[in-house]
């Protein structure tokens, strides 16, 4: 798919029910699939989703390369204004850096 994006993803009564826009399909690396991980789990779910999926580390690196270089595109985008959307955004470069340290 390429671009998990919150409207691209339609949930109905708490479940996936849909996933729509594939402008971004064939981008050809299966990390960019893996941003959902950010863009909408936080905490333990989003160690789960890891978990579950068994991917290699680097998959995972690559992963929150693409889910950072979303969220601040979007940052930059709105770079005027301070909206719910970019305060999740904002809230998504954290996570990413806090990840990151752990690892440290």
């Amino acid at each position: 798919h390429g671009d998990f994006a919150k409207g691209n993803i339609l949930v109905q009564e708490g479940h996936l029910a849909a996933v729509i826009d594939f402008g971004g399909t064939g981008i050809g690396d299966p990390a960019c699939d893996l941003v959902i991980a950010w863009r909408f789990l936080n905490g333990e779910a989003r160690e789960a989703f890891r978990k579950a999926i068994a991917l290699d580390p680097e998959t995972w690196e690559r992963a929150r390369g693409w889910a950072i270089w979303k969220a601040l595109i979007n940052i930059a985008a709105a770079a005027d204004k301070n909206t719910p959307e970019v305060e999740e955004e904002k809230r998504i470069v954290r996570d990413i850096i806090a990840e990151y340290r752990q690892m440290a």
